[in-house]
């Protein structure tokens, strides 16, 4: 009797999955530097606008690169449907738009990215969306906050910068009880780290600046889920509003997830490697580090990831002056609030990343001024240490 072929591994659908060859044969994925696409008669040209013909039809919302990016982190986060978009926050704004209304209301991790805070309170409560803020591991604060007019549960596992986590199966349970979505950040972990989805999750989000791209190259982001939700839902706003993904920028974040899996557990190792340096420094007070195993969530990690990602936060004696001082004297990282480079990264989350939230809301999300976040690239560890010892003890 015939069986079902093998699904491809991992590695495989990163270096595989969305590539459609055109009749040039080429090997490597082409970009489709077009606005536009030509029809062969006004007949398909209206079969294409109105849906009922498949093709593309203008790059704004159909374009063959930015359709194998979405089709390739698809296929490893394990969803249905994918949609790229200009960046991480336009990706969670798209979520947002297309699945909430006026009355709605979101119960939110308090340990999320800075922007992602001024989005909710700034703009989407501006337009009568509410949202309430819980302690990440607080399961039952997250169920109390919940009111008739909850519509979605959205959080960070790992968390920027604290490396704090959430039991994506807990809250789950908790979303389908009550009837709502569950929106998992997957920013940290990437796919080739964690599967929000096969945990539980309805929508997976990523700024693909950061490890999907891996290199520090581009700006873009992407939202995984099922084809109602993501596939139509969400893909209808993109055609209308359209904060799109440029065909360059998708080709960039295609080439970038080949090497994902690699990449990522090259971080790994090095992070865990620093953070177990760290602790031994006499002026770091605390190091945040789910591999550490006196992080408060070490065992939940080590159940939901394949590995324990390559930020790594320490808070500093000394506040915000110990913390400048430490990041001015490193001449080897780079002082920059992004993450997942290949090149390290240091920066103050209380003066950049979460500079724009109040000083209560830092407080709420554990943000002192003397911590300071580091994404671990991919030099030489033993470097990377002397940096920053160089660093402290100048």
């Amino acid at each position: 009797m015939d069986t079902d072929p093998k699904q491809p591994d991992f590695s495989t659908l990163a270096v595989r999955a969305g590539h459609r060859r055109t009749g040039e044969g080429e090997h490597a994925e082409a970009i489709f530097t077009t606005s536009s696409f030509v029809f062969q008669s006004a007949a398909e040209a209206a079969a294409r606008f109105s849906g009922d013909r498949p093709g593309n039809v203008y790059s704004r919302f159909t374009n063959p690169t930015v359709a194998a990016f979405q089709d390739r982190l698809a296929a490893l986060e394990g969803g249905e449907s994918c949609v790229a978009t200009a960046s991480g926050m336009s990706a969670i704004l798209a979520i947002c738009m297309s699945q909430l209304k006026s009355g709605d209301h979101i119960v939110a991790s308090s340990s999320l990215f800075g922007s992602t805070v001024s989005l909710f309170n700034t703009y989407l409560q501006r337009f009568g969306v509410q949202i309430s803020y819980v302690a990440l591991g607080d399961y039952d604060a997250w169920e109390q906050a919940c009111t008739a007019h909850t519509r979605m549960l959205f959080l960070e596992t790992p968390s920027n910068p604290l490396t704090e986590l959430a039991d994506i199966q807990i809250l789950s349970a908790l979303a389908r009880r009550k009837d709502l979505l569950l929106v998992v950040d997957n920013c940290f972990c990437t796919p080739a780290l964690q599967r929000p989805l096969a945990l539980g999750a309805d929508i997976v989000v990523h700024s693909a600046t950061k490890f999907l791209d891996g290199q520090g190259r581009c700006v873009g982001g992407a939202v995984v889920g099922d084809r109602k939700r993501v596939g139509q839902d969400l893909f209808g706003f993109l055609r209308t509003a359209g904060p799109s993904l440029s065909p360059f920028n998708a080709w960039v974040f295609l080439k970038g997830l080949e090497t994902l899996e690699i990449r990522m557990q090259a971080h790994c190792r090095s992070a865990l490697g620093l953070a177990q340096w760290l602790v031994q420094q006499p002026l770091i007070a605390h190091v945040y580090y789910p591999g550490l195993a006196d992080h408060p969530q070490h065992a939940l990690a080590r159940r939901q990831q394949s590995g324990f990602g390559g930020i790594v936060s320490f808070d500093l004696d000394g506040g915000r002056e110990a913390a400048w001082d430490l990041i001015d004297h490193c001449r080897l990282l780079s002082i920059t609030a992004n993450l997942g480079d290949t090149k390290s990264t240091i920066t103050h989350p209380a003066t950049t990343t979460h500079g724009r939230m109040t000083q209560a809301e830092r407080d709420q999300a554990g943000i002192g001024e003397g911590l300071v976040r580091i994404s671990v690239g991919l030099e030489s560890l033993a470097d990377i240490q002397a940096d920053l010892e160089h660093g402290v003890r100048h």
